[in-house]
């Protein structure tokens, strides 16, 4: 049996109890681990320094840096996350739809936790804390594995995590991470069908779709997002440059930033004029179709077939033109990784077809794609955003992490 089976054994004999701990056993943990990520804070820093520094001398990028980072700040976050999740009802155990048959059995559905869940997720410790936190509230045992630009800083969130599930009642081996970071590693975890139940990978396009073509254990997509921000030909101008700004810029790492505005193509000219007094104070780089490149002139740079496609996690925006909201549509549509779209309209009419036209799992209407996430949708963390349809789509909270089963009453019916 290799490190990664005795590991994923372990998980599995973990997740048994956890799946008939109660909710107050079940928050008495969380809140030690909250409290232990306070008093602990000092490690995780000094560790996460070390990472940082590491990925500075191997050149990266200052937006994927951001991600790596943590601060007292982004530390007390989590901790509050964790605690909302405590704070959360416990679906499992919940029953639903009830009802009795004609030859007197009662038949309803019982919420149950998936079993034992995998993540495969890039530089962002906090996925580490944000997944343990909901695993555990939902009854399930989870296997982390972090990329290798954090992973001095996922060992050590581990360990106290770890500790305190201990000193709480609860199996150490509840939250494990993999502490081989090697991509042989990672292709074992895809292919651990005997002791995983669901595998979620959360990264950049490359990672997802490597882990959606390769693994052998179910996988749950999350987190490609090529966001658009479509400005309506009767959209508030100011409101839009506002919203455009926040969603690219804020913090363009994340997968719900927006990476293309489609522009109505009578209010372009004005809305430009607005735009880039907002966009040039973070020297975002605009890669425009011809007629946009009318209007921004040397401002922006001709944009090839691929911008329309791309998640550029960076100051960089495609630019598209339209002649009306259905040509909008259609590009959203064609072009949308199903993560999260916005319209800025006064038309209700507008916004209600584009509602019901784009195919996304979080649509917005006069707000920033910036909002699709666990914490602003009162889900506490999520486990990621998940943009297909099948079982879980948009932020991916408790319930998104139970299952269910058939639970039946009889009487010594016989069939």
């Amino acid at each position: 049996m290799t490190e990664l089976e005795r590991q994923g054994a372990a998980a599995k004999e973990a997740a048994y109890t956890l799946s008939t701990a109660g909710t107050l056993r079940k928050n008495r943990v969380l809140e030690a681990i909250a409290c232990a990520l306070e008093e602990e804070q000092a490690q995780w820093l000094k560790a996460n320094a070390e990472d940082l520094a590491a990925a500075r001398a191997e050149g990266m990028r200052p937006s994927l840096l951001d991600r790596l980072a943590l601060t007292p700040q982004r530390i007390a976050g989590i901790v509050d996350g964790v605690r909302q999740v405590a704070a959360l009802p416990d679906p499992i155990g919940q029953i639903d739809h009830m009802k009795t048959r004609p030859n007197g059995l009662v038949i309803g559905k019982k919420r149950v936790p998936l079993g034992v869940v995998g993540i495969i997720y890039e530089a962002r410790p906090n996925v580490t804390v944000d997944a343990a936190a909901l695993c555990l509230k939902s009854g399930n045992a989870c296997i982390l594995r972090g990329g290798k630009e954090a992973i001095r800083s996922n060992q050590a969130v581990e360990r106290i995590m770890r500790r305190a599930l201990e000193k709480a009642g609860l199996p150490r081996e509840s939250i494990s991470l993999v502490q081989d970071v090697s991509r042989e590693t990672a292709h074992e975890l895809m292919h651990l069908d005997k002791f995983l139940d669901v595998l979620i990978p959360r990264g950049g396009a490359g990672l997802i779709r490597t882990v959606a073509k390769t693994a052998s254990v179910p996988v749950i997509r999350t987190g490609e997002g090529v966001c658009h921000i479509y400005i309506d030909q009767e959209a508030d101008l100011d409101m839009g440059a506002q919203i455009l700004h926040n969603a690219k810029c804020s913090r363009p790492s994340v997968c719900n930033a927006a990476e293309c505005v489609v522009v109505h193509q009578t209010v372009a000219e004005e809305f430009w004029k607005r735009a880039l007094l907002l966009l040039d104070q973070d020297q975002v780089e605009l890669r425009c179709d011809r007629e946009a490149l009318k209007i921004l002139g040397e401002r922006g740079i001709l944009a090839e077939e691929s911008d329309w496609d791309a998640e550029y996690g960076d100051y960089t925006l495609a630019v598209r033109t339209v002649k009306d909201i259905e040509e909008a549509v259609q590009f959203v549509n064609t072009h949308s990784t199903g993560h999260s779209e916005t319209i800025v309209t006064g038309s209700y009419s507008a916004a209600q077809y584009f509602l019901n036209a784009v195919d996304a799992a979080a649509v917005y209407v006069n707000a920033s794609t910036r909002f699709t996430d666990g914490g602003e949708f009162g889900l506490g963390a999520e486990i990621g955003i998940s943009t297909q349809k099948i079982h879980a789509r948009g932020p991916m909270g408790l319930e998104e992490l139970t299952s269910y089963k058939y639970i039946i009453y009889g009487q010594g019916q016989t069939r």
